[in-house]
């Protein structure tokens, strides 16, 4: 069996942190702690009037893309609330396969 990863095409975040209320809420994690964690990225002028600002959700340790969900056939907490449905766990080769197609700003993250 494949080992499952999560794809974030980071182009589509807006930044809500919904992923990080999803999977607080569902696995019950400490106000302290995260199983999937907003970062910014800017913003920064990078030439003339073109800026930069990126928001990335990193998976933690604490994330194990919700397993029991998947196994019920149903979407992990985090990409079900994604606003940007920016997310989308399955297969590595599957979502490096995805990953390549897209080109750029895009992770697959292996929590």
């Amino acid at each position: 069996m494949s080992k499952n990863g999560i794809l974030i095409d980071y182009q589509y975040c807006t930044g809500c942190r919904s992923c990080e209320v999803a999977c607080r809420n569902e696995k019950k994690i400490p106000k302290d702690k995260w199983g999937i964690k907003m970062t910014e990225v800017g913003p920064f002028n990078v030439e003339g009037d073109k800026w930069e600002w990126n928001f990335v959700p990193v998976p933690t340790q604490l994330c194990d893309l919700c397993e029991d969900r998947l196994a019920k056939g149903e979407k992990a907490a985090c990409a079900l609330h994604c606003l940007g449905q920016c997310m989308e766990i399955g297969p590595i080769e599957e979502l490096a396969k995805k990953a390549a197609e897209k080109g750029t700003r895009v992770a697959v993250f292996l929590p």
